[in-house]
């Protein structure tokens, strides 16, 4: 059976974005037809300045949210990174295989780093390198695709190069995984910048829709969402970024196409009113469900105890093969 994995980073609360671009295909497709792994990412949380307890208490919430969106652990191993030690151990080993020119050349790392020096600063190290932590996340369940949104595919590929330079080095030890992505929403972009993407590390803006916005709440960022000149309702992502992300949120969240239903519209106040409906349909299950899991945080911790477990037994021999392959003497006991 095909293996999957991937994982959402505890800096900020779950967004619409993160919703239709990846959480929602993970629960309706990929955990049904492939051995599917979803993780929260947390120790990626760590490469830049953060409140340890806001780590915490978004790492439990993200766990909530994957469910309350569908992920049954039933069908998928649901947990949390730094719960399994393999990421880490698998992580310096990479580091060993990677080249200090791959890393500096991740767009991420890039242009937080310029922005830290504008303001005559740096950035930790482990902004650096986290790119060789997540191949490590990959690599080590012997993952044959990882969903994820077009900003991620940079990284899926370093993965990729890292799998084959040291199977070729050191014998075949690692899958070499592709990046997939659905078709539609992909990418959901800011409702005020709609240049930009919906990213959850914002703090706050009324351009980011959260899964756990009231509905009103909801409304309100939709209806004042920016839109472009002209008076005609036309899907152009490049000449009309700001309708075309409204057309786009729209058709996925009811199945549609972004270009057929520009033609049912001739005024921007009615597609605003149907993009904000639909919006709030689609979360509406998410957190009515989230809700009855935050009163019963037993089930959740008990998913992620269980999720760790399994997640350690898939990636341990992987791991292991690994240090063999490249050259690390094995203990002498099998205690840990």
């Amino acid at each position: 059976m095909t293996r999957v994995f991937s994982g959402v980073k505890p800096t900020g609360h779950l967004t619409l974005g993160n919703y239709l671009g990846a959480i929602r295909r993970w629960a309706a497709v990929d955990q049904h037809r492939s051995d599917a792994l979803f993780c929260v990412v947390d120790l990626h949380a760590l490469t830049v300045d953060h409140d340890p307890a806001r780590v915490r208490r978004l790492s439990r919430q993200g766990a909530s949210l994957l469910l309350a969106a569908g992920l049954d652990p039933e069908l998928c191993t649901v947990f949390v990174q730094s719960h399994v030690d393999e990421h880490a151990r698998l992580s310096y080993v990479l580091e060993c295989v990677a080249t200090d020119g791959e890393m500096r050349r991740m767009i991420q790392y890039k242009e937080k780093a310029a922005r830290e020096r504008e303001r005559g600063g740096s950035v930790r190290l482990s902004l650096l390198t986290y790119p060789v932590l997540m191949a490590a996340d990959i690599l080590a369940y012997g993952t044959d695709e990882v969903p994820v949104g077009d900003d991620q595919t940079q990284h899926v590929e370093l993965a990729r190069d890292l799998a084959v330079r040291f199977n070729q080095r050191y014998g075949h030890t690692f899958v070499v995984p592709r990046a997939t992505s659905p078709a539609l929403a992909a990418r959901v972009m800011n409702l005020q910048e709609p240049v930009s993407k919906m990213g959850k590390s914002d703090d706050v803006g009324p351009g980011i829709v959260y899964l756990l916005d009231e509905p009103d709440a909801v409304r309100k960022k939709v209806m004042r969402a920016v839109t472009d000149s002209g008076r005609d309702v036309v899907y152009d992502r490049a000449e009309r970024p700001g309708l075309a992300n409204l057309l786009e949120i729209l058709a996925a969240c009811t199945g549609g196409d972004p270009a057929e239903l520009a033609d049912g519209y001739d005024s921007y106040g009615a597609l605003k009113k149907d993009t904000a409906e639909a919006v709030v349909e689609v979360l509406r299950p998410v957190r009515e469900r989230h809700q009855e899991l935050c009163a019963d945080p037993g089930y959740v911790e008990g998913v992620l105890r269980e999720g760790a477990e399994k997640a350690r037994a898939m990636a341990r021999p992987t791991v292991d093969a690994a240090y063999r392959a490249i050259g690390l003497l094995p203990p002498t006991s099998t205690a840990r």
